[in-house]
Formats: C-alpha cells, structure tokens, sequence
C-alpha cells in the first residue's frame, strides 16, 4: 500500500504505536465539541418555544430590576425547574451544557493523553481541568 492510498488514522496511529492516536483524539475531541454545541442549541431553543408560547403576551417592565430567581443559581434547582416544564429551565439547562462542553473535552483529553501514555500532556491537561473546575465552581454554581 503506497503513502497516497494511506488513510490519516492508519499513518498517525502507526507512528505513535498505539491504538489512540492524536487523529482519533481530535475526531473524537470535535465531535463531542460540535454535538455538544448542537445539543445545547436545540435545548435552549426549546426552552425558549417554551417560554415565548407562555409568555409572549405579557408586557416588558424594564422599570425595575429583577435578578435571577433563586432557583436558576444552583443545578438541582435548574434540574427541577426543568422536571417542572419551564421554559426558563430549559434555556438555563442549555447554558449549563454549553459551559460543560469545554470541560468534558479537557477530561476526555486526560484519557485521551493516559492512553497514549503521554504523562506531561496529562499533567498539564489535569492542570486546566482543575482550573476549569475552580472557575466554574467558584463562580457560584453549586454542582
């Protein structure tokens, strides 16, 4: 078999002389990045059909300021208002997944990287995980 006729998966892998490769960690890497992107997208905008088929004849008061409500700042509380129907729920769930995408690609990485045996990457990869995790969590989402 000549080097034209060689697939990208059959030459990275060969090289590497593992069965994870960093073809098959970037094909993996972008899709879970684009599906999760997806996935959230459609949520958000179901919960925005939601919200506007519910909402949609009641006037805007921008006189007064109203935060978010309580029960959108912690995880559980997004989880039942989601259990419940709500359309604002369901755009909240989006966002959640939307920033969780990001961070479950720097964890499939970390076992991406153990696979390949790769320890620095690992090292380093775990590093921005933890901070991440600390941005994430520090920021006031209750997980």
């Amino acid at each position: 078999m000549n080097a034209a006729s060689e697939s990208p998966n059959s030459s990275r892998s060969s090289a590497s002389g593992s069965r994870w490769g960093d073809y098959q960690i970037e094909v993996v890497v972008g899709h879970l990045l684009r599906y999760g992107v997806m996935l959230s997208a459609a949520i958000v905008f179901l919960g925005a059909c939601i919200y506007i088929s519910r909402h949609a004849h009641e006037p805007a008061n921008y006189h007064i300021f109203r935060g978010e409500p309580s029960e959108f700042r912690t995880v559980p509380g997004v989880i039942q208002s989601v259990h419940n129907g709500r359309g604002r729920g369901w755009i909240q769930l989006g966002l959640l997944l939307l920033i969780a995408t990001p961070i479950a690609r720097v964890a499939f990485c970390i076992v991406g990287f153990a696979f390949e045996r790769d320890r620095m990457y690992v090292v380093f990869t775990v590093i921005v995980l933890g901070v991440l995790l600390y941005s994430v969590i520090g920021s006031g989402l209750a997980f």
